[in-house]
């Protein structure tokens, strides 16, 4: 995975002032990045006997690695929006970023009580946007079968908020 991690650049001071924004549009121009990051992703789930109904995917990189995840693994895919981006009855859950409020919303419809339920991000911070998507899914019934990121900064230890679900990621920043 060093592979991938060299790929990715750090834009210091993104979106504001002392954050480094790790920026994954340089591995994703590779085709070669881009299939081994969902080659490692989709031996996560075989390694672990996921079953997986329905990929859950965070606007807006997530959205990226849960559709090709969700194709890979003949599952349905529930995008995670934010405010104001769905047309029809929603749930909503706020969560905190290392650099302020968000939040997310889902058709109230998305997801049928007991479906088998992958949740795959970009990236995992603080936690709190894995936190969300757990709230939601569990709101309308779904069973979590564990989350997946491309990056995880585990020096902002946002693992902690998760610790009763499968985590996997293919990259970790031990530090910033």
């Amino acid at each position: 995975m060093n592979e991938l991690k060299e790929k990715i650049r750090t834009i210091p001071d993104f979106p504001k002032k002392g954050i480094m924004f790790k920026d994954i549009t340089t591995l994703l121009q590779e085709s070669q990045l881009l299939k081994k990051s969902i080659e490692g992703m989709k031996g996560f789930v075989k390694e672990n006997n996921l079953e997986v109904n329905k990929v859950v995917c965070a606007e807006s990189r997530g959205f990226i690695f849960g559709s090709i995840l969700a194709y890979e693994l003949n599952a349905g895919i529930v995008p995670l929006r934010k405010p104001g981006k769905l047309p029809y009855k929603k749930i909503r859950q706020e969560y905190k970023l290392e650099y302020g409020t968000d939040s997310f919303e889902m058709h109230e419809d998305a997801i049928a009580k007991g479906e088998k339920i992958l949740i795959v991000d970009d990236l995992l911070a603080t936690g709190g946007t894995a936190r969300a998507a757990i709230d939601l899914v569990e709101k309308l019934g779904g069973e979590i079968q564990g989350l997946m990121f491309l990056i995880e900064l585990s020096f902002l230890n946002g693992r902690k908020k998760l610790k009763n679900y499968k985590t996997f990621s293919l990259i970790k920043y031990s530090e910033e």
